[in-house]
């Protein structure tokens, strides 16, 4: 824990709105971030505004539908009935004492930071300034954004205020912090609000509302020194499972060249109590956060003329996971005397975590375009998608098929392990079953290739 010294109340108005739970708080972007931060303030009474550039997301909220599988549409009405409310109208930014910002941080074509949705939503921010208000950046992103990108789109607001650096007049500034995000899709076992939340404020006073903000929703809060050391937080927790993820594939790789099993051997050194934690490889790297993290940081190093080598090496391993699982099927089809151009291809899974509605960065949109540039048809099934069309790195304009009459495919690919699946049946019914989740484990078939 950090050894800043933090008063007890930066600012009594907020700090006491916060305690009365009469805080007006607004979260931007209601995605699979935001909207769950949205039901943990909802749940402690708080009144709590949405913000969203997306009508689609405002229109079924307001109707009291959901968007996110894995929150029920009982939740959002519940919220709804306690204030909560949806827009697109930046304006009453203007009425919000604590702005929490969670838009996407993607990576451009060269792999490269894309901080746009940052930069617009700092822009249409701070035009509705007004003194004493908290924003908090939750979006992953290099150290150094908050105060380098965020602050000074803010500072160009109408009234001249300045984010709090020091002890400057409440009546001209604004507090300043970051707070990463330590949302885990499809994970059951751990609460939300059982999750520790890290806050990095621009000055003590910052840090300090932002904990007694966070501390309303979550059991324990993390304060460190700057924003920077909350970025770099985040990037740590997620490069540490990149790289981890990275050496399991390549051994999973070797393994396979040595006839070994691979998930035996994770199995089997996971019963160590002490200095092991078990990683599992796969198809690829699917999400928000694990697959681009690594990048941000490489990308930022530079600037400090520093080569983080480990990072990228981790990187290159868990991009070529892809190209590793066609080229598999294809060497599965031609001891089958097929070939992959023209095969019939199924794949089983286009989330990019088992039991989750989740598209971003699955190494399945890969491993279909892949497919298609060889020649092969491809269908898919995934029971939380009816329709994958058009996304920032993918086009692919499909429609879900139906599980029957697998007899049709060539190959069928396990690509997202869903619990829904009946594996053994699927393995009777089809051809060949290649598997890049172990999905098939127990199940003895000449017909399955664990890839």
């Amino acid at each position: 824990m950090s050894t800043v010294e933090y008063i007890s109340a930066p600012s009594d108005s907020l700090t006491t709105k916060l305690e009365n739970r009469t805080a007006q708080i607004g979260v931007i972007g209601l995605g699979y971030v935001g909207l769950p931060l949205v039901l943990l303030f909802s749940e402690q009474d708080f009144s709590i505004t949405g913000f969203d550039i997306d009508a689609k997301k405002i229109d079924v909220i307001d109707r009291g539908g959901s968007y996110i599988v894995r929150i029920p549409e009982t939740e959002i009405r519940a919220a709804k009935n306690k204030g909560f409310t949806a827009t697109s109208d930046y304006s009453k930014i203007a009425n919000m004492d604590a702005i929490i910002i969670c838009v996407p941080t993607p990576l451009n074509d060269h792999h490269e930071p894309d901080l746009s949705f940052i930069a617009a939503t700092a822009e249409a921010i701070a035009p509705h300034l007004r003194p004493g208000q908290l924003v908090v950046l939750e979006s992953t992103t290099y150290p150094g954004t908050t105060e380098e990108l965020l602050i000074p789109i803010l500072e160009k607001n109408p009234l001249g205020l300045k984010a709090a650096r020091g002890d400057e007049d409440p009546k001209q500034s604004f507090y300043v912090a970051f707070s990463p995000e330590r949302e885990d899709p499809g994970n059951d076992t751990v609460a939300r609000c059982d999750i520790p939340k890290v806050v990095g404020g621009l000055n003590p006073q910052a840090t300090e509302l932002g904990r007694q903000m966070y501390g309303t929703i979550f059991h324990r809060t993390v304060p460190v020194s700057t924003p920077a050391a909350a970025e770099m937080t985040k990037l740590l927790e997620n490069i540490y499972r990149c790289v981890n993820i990275a050496l399991v594939n390549e051994l999973k790789l070797l393994c396979l060249r040595m006839g070994i099993d691979i998930w035996e051997v994770i199995g089997a050194a996971s019963t160590k109590p002490f200095g092991f934690q078990p990683f599992y490889p796969g198809p690829g790297l699917g999400g928000h956060c694990i697959p681009i993290d690594p990048f941000y940081l490489s990308w930022k190093a530079k600037e400090y003329d520093f080569h983080t080598r480990f990072i990228e090496l981790a990187g290159e391993i868990n991009l070529n996971m892809p190209y590793h699982v066609v080229a598999s099927t294809a060497t599965a089809l031609n001891r089958e005397r097929k070939s992959l151009n023209g095969a019939n291809v199924l794949i089983l899974g286009v989330a990019y975590k088992r039991d989750i509605d989740d598209l971003r960065e699955s190494p399945s949109l890969t491993i279909i375009e892949l497919l298609q540039k060889e020649g092969a048809k491809v269908s898919y099934n995934d029971p939380f998608f009816e329709y994958v069309g058009r996304g920032r790195k993918y086009n692919l304009e499909m429609k879900n098929t139906p599980l029957d009459n697998l007899q049709q495919y060539d190959a069928v690919i396990i690509v997202t392990d869903h619990s829904s699946y009946d594996y053994a049946g699927i393995v009777k019914e089809a051809k060949l079953v290649v598997d890049t989740r172990n999905a098939t484990k127990g199940i003895q078939s000449p017909k399955i290739v664990r890839c």
